[in-house]
């Protein structure tokens, strides 16, 4: 079946310019011409093997199988889609991808919202196929029915962590230091026989754990919903045609195409160029002569031993390359390699490493999960990262802990002395005092609500198209104080459009137009956007779109690389050779053998363009073996974001500086910065990096620069690195495969809008909508989300040291406590009311913030000392004979709850801040336990027989009610007192704040300095070790030198 030139069901359309993209890429055609019944065999004029005369490659002919007339070439697929495109895609293509899953119904919550995934058995041969699986052919693929097979054995395409059991994920809800206090006090209320505070206790403990098992799965269901639109894609020939798929999807013995920008889908071996089907037989030779042999994992590593290796690679058949190189790959996250490395027919392409160049046919070897990236990542399965924030929850829960311990010392101490028993019928003794101090003294609500409000968050962020790779890049987000962006699409409108070009005297506009884009990728489905500008702007020159109808062939195409600085085309029409090259304009005048007065006029022409913010690419070619002419200069000009500048002003409000990071010219730079409101403080990074600066003046140079020109991914990368070593929390975005390492290495990486695959895997947030306002509108969203969990720690540590300081106290001087009954209420209130927290409204802090542990503990101590003394005030009203705030009768017990309740649950208004209003549900959360609260008073419920009278020291002249009952006019003097007591707290904690030593309180240095060691590390950093071999002795000589400093350049 011939798949490429005709079209099958559901198959692209011939004017289907977007899937036509798949199959055309520099000269590549993937028909099989008039061998449509099978593959071509090889063709012993051209197309025989042979060994190079050193041994190590083996290479093919050149034979080129025509297309037939049907099929658009090249140049004709090119100018079909200079014509149609910005049309909108086609359905047939989409409908490739989209699938349809089968909903949960509402109240399914422990369902995913996409369906589980269909895990087969592991195979019994560690992840590797039977060898029948790896015999599919190219130009059929796999039939549905063998995927569906292969699928069962081995399930998804993709790297998940084991499946969670769902009875061992509703059981971590119940573990933790602070979850064991609580459930220690159950286990105690058992002895003592309490079955009330058993109960209600394990009640609090269940709600605590449904909670937050509830929100967490609807906001996990949210970002995963939104996940899908960032998913990997592979093109997978299968029945016979080529389509586009999930890359979850595919299976081992997919025949995929892998291209230039994309992540390699899975472990795969090369079959082939795109452009040379018939190589296949090749490759099928060669496998059955066993040339490939096993490739061992040792092998990922041998690029970094290359000059040890050079000797020993004539001897070893695992060195032989067959034929040219059919992509080159960027394998930097396995290997540590910065180069790409080439890869030749028969090699294996790692899961998620980026193809930099090429097109060709691979098969899939194995899935995902018995991949060399999947194994490695089953080795370190089930160390979670659970950054700062689980470490501050640890914190805070361990210290609570230990001052609960204290208390229940201090507490036994003062039983003695009163002469308690351990344990009798009544509450006045120590164990119940103990079970007490349990249920108050741990805020068993602090996991579930502050991990409910980051998972509530992230759901809230995934709406404003930013998703979350894991909760705790929120905090991260909230802290960042520097933020290094990209220009083009986060700072402009990357809509790049040419200018009127320069065109050298006694040279015509649209030739110069047609060599450009020659000097191209012609890869229509992932063009890069300088090229498809290049190549859609031949709409204003038809006579340059009828030069590129004349006939022209490729025979190479070579990418852009940051040495050479351009991009080259070896082509030809008729009998005639072209070069045509496209590049930085130095890089294609130093090209040509040109005058210093051409030089000169290029130079200043390039300048010009600089000034005005536009980019200069020159255009040149070379016929034959006619010396090179240039043809002139092309002007880009990408606008800035209209909401850009408002929201770089807005950025700096923030205290989150914007620095600059482009690969433009450094005069562009400036422009751009200009036109944008920042400072102009822009410097070349090659001269920051390599020419002399170090220690000291090169990490402040870092510090004051507004931006950097002329970057590449390694420069990124250092530029992040010394911003952190001045204790900057620093924010990376990025979108190509190069920016993986910068993302990793920064506080918080984000991948922008249309980012590449192996960009998004390496973020912490991955953005869904472009412009720089998107990020920021973020950065106010995490930090609201942190101001929530903060005022809810600040109140839940001072309810804690509210009552353990009022109980320890009544208990140690008066033999008094609040009883058990009303105790677990009082937690189980404080629990129910501040679950609600994670929606309320929140301000966004004019700083970065920082959880300032410090000052969270002074202010919640201070807190928790005015709730006590005004719990003791109204404690000693009720020592006087009228009965102090009762009015006409009433309960110690439920008057003494009432008050607490009332003063501990209306805190929380306090400590959230008085710039925003509460949100309605934590107002009606509040407001229902409250009038809760107000009915246990009114009814004296759980008060204890006798309305619990205990026997003080000294003796109480107030007499209770006999039924615990409390009148309506004593309850509206507690509320009235409560509402006192709250604006007095609320006026103290207005003032501790208006204090700058407290704010800064627990606060880093960011802008930490050492002088000494960043002077040592710079001057390290300036040595290299060179080595020569010895005449004499035979032996090598190693020397410790200085590096050379970089030459200046002007621009």
């Amino acid at each position: 079946m011939d798949f490429l030139s005709q079209r099958q069901h559901g198959a692209p359309a011939d004017d289907d310019v977007e899937a036509q993209g798949i199959r055309h890429s520099n000269g590549a055609n993937y028909s099989n011409g008039e061998n449509s019944g099978g593959s071509p065999g090889p063709n012993p004029g051209h197309n025989g093997a042979h060994v190079g005369d050193n041994g190590e490659h083996i290479k093919f002919g050149d034979y080129r199988m025509k297309p037939p007339a049907s099929e658009l070439n090249e140049y004709e697929a090119l100018d079909r889609f200079i014509t149609n495109h910005d049309q909108e895609r086609r359905a047939s293509l989409a409908s490739g991808i989209s699938k349809t899953r089968k909903q949960p119904k509402w109240w399914q919550f422990w369902k995913s919202a996409e369906g589980d995934a269909e895990d087969g058995p592991a195979s019994s041969e560690i992840g590797k196929p039977p060898e029948s699986w790896l015999q599919t052919d190219i130009h059929a693929g796999l039939t549905g029915a063998q995927v569906d097979e292969r699928r069962r054995r081995y399930g998804w395409n993709e790297l998940t962590a084991e499946k969670e059991n769902m009875f061992a994920k509703i059981l971590s809800y119940f573990q933790g230091p602070i979850l064991y206090v609580m459930e220690i006090a159950a286990l105690l209320a058992v002895g003592l026989e309490d079955w009330i505070d058993f109960g209600v206790i394990c009640g609090i403990l269940c709600l605590n754990a449904f909670v937050g098992f509830y929100q967490e799965k609807q906001a996990a269901d949210v970002v995963a919903s939104l996940k899908g639109d960032i998913a990997m894609r592979a093109y997978v020939v299968r029945n016979g045609r080529q389509e586009q798929i999930l890359a979850r999807e595919l299976v081992p013995g997919d025949i995929v195409i892998i291209q230039e920008g994309q992540t390699v889908p899975g472990d795969a071996q090369l079959i082939c160029d795109c452009s040379r089907p018939h190589d296949f037989e090749q490759f099928k030779e060669l496998r059955n002569e066993d040339k490939f042999g096993e490739e061992d994992e040792s092998d990922k590593t041998k690029g970094q031993n290359n000059e040890k290796g050079k000797e020993e690679e004539a001897d070893d058949d695992e060195s032989i390359h067959y034929g040219e190189p059919l992509v080159a790959c960027d394998q930097s996250a396995i290997t540590g390699e910065s180069l790409a490395v080439d890869k030749y027919m028969g090699d294996v392409l790692y899961y998620t490493t980026g193809c930099k160049r090429g097109k060709a046919f691979a098969i899939i070897t194995t899935s995902a999960r018995y991949s060399f990236v999947g194994r490695t990542a089953s080795l370190v399965q089930g160390a979670k990262d659970q950054g700062h924030f689980k470490a501050v929850m640890d914190s805070i829960g361990t210290s609570l802990l230990v001052l609960v311990m204290f208390w229940i010392l201090v507490v036994w101490i003062g039983g003695f002395f009163h002469h308690l028993k351990i344990a009798t019928p009544d509450v006045q003794n120590l164990l119940h005092y103990t079970l007490v101090l349990f249920i108050i003294g741990v805020p068993v609500g602090l996991p579930v609500v502050t991990t409910t409000t980051l998972a509530v968050g992230a759901a809230y962020l995934a709406k404003q198209k930013a998703i979350v790779q894991k909760l705790t890049a929120i905090e991260s987000l909230a802290g960042v104080n520097v933020l290094c962006s990209d220009k083009t699409g986060t700072l402009t409108a990357n809509k790049l459009s040419i200018r009127e070009p320069f065109v050298a005297e006694g040279q015509d506009v649209n030739f110069m137009m047609a060599v450009a884009a020659l000097a191209s990728s012609h890869n229509i489905a992932s063009l890069d956007p300088i090229d498809k500008v290049t190549i859609t702007t031949l709409k204003r020159y038809p006579k340059a779109r009828e030069i590129l109808k004349q006939g022209w062939q490729t025979d190479k195409f070579t990418p852009f690389d940051p040495v050479s600085k351009r991009i080259t085309t070896e082509c030809h029409l008729g009998s005639d050779k072209y070069i045509c090259a496209k590049g930085a304009p130095r890089a294609i005048v130093n090209l040509a053998d040109v005058s210093d007065e051409i030089r000169t006029l290029y130079n200043q022409k390039a300048r010009e363009f600089a000034l005005r913010g536009f980019r200069s690419l020159g255009v040149a070619y070379k016929k034959n073996d006619e010396p090179w002419v240039l043809l002139g200069l092309l002007s880009m000009f990408d606008p800035p974001r209209e909401d850009t500048a408002q929201t770089i002003i807005e950025a700096a409000h923030l205290g989150v500086p914007v620095k600059m990071l482009t690969g433009d010219a450094i005069a562009i730079a400036k422009e751009t910065c200009k036109m944008l409101g920042l400072g102009t403080k822009v410097y070349n990074s090659e001269k920051l990096i390599h020419s002399g600066l170090t220690g000291t003046v090169q990490h402040d140079l870092v510090q004051r620069a507004d931006g950097f020109a002329e970057v590449f991914p390694e420069h990124k990368y250092q530029v992040v690195e010394m911003l952190q070593q001045r204790g900057s929390l620093t924010a990376m975005t990025g979108d190509g495969v190069n920016d993986a390492p910068s993302l990793k290495k920064a506080d918080c990486g984000i991948a922008v809008e249309g980012s590449s695959e192996a960009a998004q895997a390496a973020a912490d947030i991955v953005f869904l909508a472009p412009g720089l306002s998107t990020i920021i509108l973020s950065i106010k969203t995490s930090r609201q989300i942190f101001q929530r969990m903060k005022a809810y720690v600040q109140y839940r540590i001072a309810l804690c040291l509210h009552l353990e300081i009022y109980l320890t106290t009544s208990m140690v001087i008066i033999n008094e406590t609040i009883r058990p009954d009303l105790i677990v209420f009082i937690a189980l209130f404080a629990d129910l009311a501040t679950v609600a927290v994670a929606y309320d409204n929140a301000h966004v802090e004019p700083r970065p913030v920082e959880w300032q542990l410090k000052k969270i503990w002074v202010i919640s101590v201070i807190l928790g000392f005015l709730l006590a003394a005004g719990t003791w005030i109204m404690r000693g009203t009720m020592f006087l004979r009228s009965g102090g705030v009762v009015q006409n009768f009433g309960s110690i017990q439920e008057v003494l709850f009432l008050e607490v309740a009332l003063t501990e649950n209306w805190l929380i208004f306090v400590t959230r801040g008085g710039q925003t209003w509460p949100s309605w549900q934590l107002v009606f959360a509040i407001l229902g336990v409250d009038a809760l609260a107000t009915i246990f008073a009114l009814f004296g419920w759980l008060s204890g027989s006798g309305g619990g009278v205990m026997q003080t020291t000294p003796k109480t002249s107030f007499h209770d009610s006999h039924n615990g009952w409390t009148d309506i006019v004593t309850v509206v003097v507690v509320w009235a007192y409560s509402i006192g007591v709250l604006i007095f707290i609320a006026i103290v904690y207005l003032a501790l704040n208006s204090f700058s030593w407290i704010n800064n309180l627990g606060r880093q240095d960011r802008n930490k300095k050492d002088t000494h060691i960043e002077n040592i590390i710079g001057h390290i950093n300036k040595l290299a070790l060179e080595h020569e071999p010895d005449p004499k002795t035979g032996r090598d000589k190693y020397y410790v030198v200085e590096k050379t400093a970089a030459d200046e350049d002007d621009i």
